[in-house]
């Protein structure tokens, strides 16, 4: 089974940046597509970026793509999310998952109901 463990949130003004950190442990850990979510008060859980298990493919929500950007660290068992240009809509709790991901399937990687392992969530706050 596995654990998964975000870090790396907190308050930040608009146009600020943060990293994001999901540190990951379990067995075969490595084999496992991660995803990257939000879910702000009062609206539904939303895809970000995901990221493959070679690390190959990558997707990107249109409201996140090119100021956020996902990486992993396969020594530190470590998935990255780089926030930056924040802007207040930004404001949620930020979420990690994981689960086998097919290239088939690939199409699902920004899809909440496909994940079956998740982390506890950090807290973004983007305010002046």
């Amino acid at each position: 089974q596995l654990q998964l463990v975000e870090s790396g949130g907190g308050l930040v003004q608009p146009g600020g940046s943060l990293r994001l950190s999901c540190a990951v442990s379990g067995f075969a850990w490595h084999y496992y597509a991660i995803g990257w979510f939000r879910q702000a008060p009062g609206k539904e859980r939303e895809g970000l970026s995901c990221i493959s298990s070679d690390g190959a493919f990558t997707n990107y929500a249109d409201s996140v793509k090119g100021r956020f950007t996902i990486s992993k660290d396969n020594v530190k068992n470590t998935v990255y999310l780089q926030l930056n240009s924040l802007k207040p809509e930004d404001t949620a709790v930020y979420y990690c998952a994981a689960d086998v991901l097919p290239v088939s399937e690939q199409r699902m990687c920004l899809t909440p109901g496909y994940f079956n392992s998740w982390g506890q969530g950090t807290q973004v706050t983007v305010s002046s």
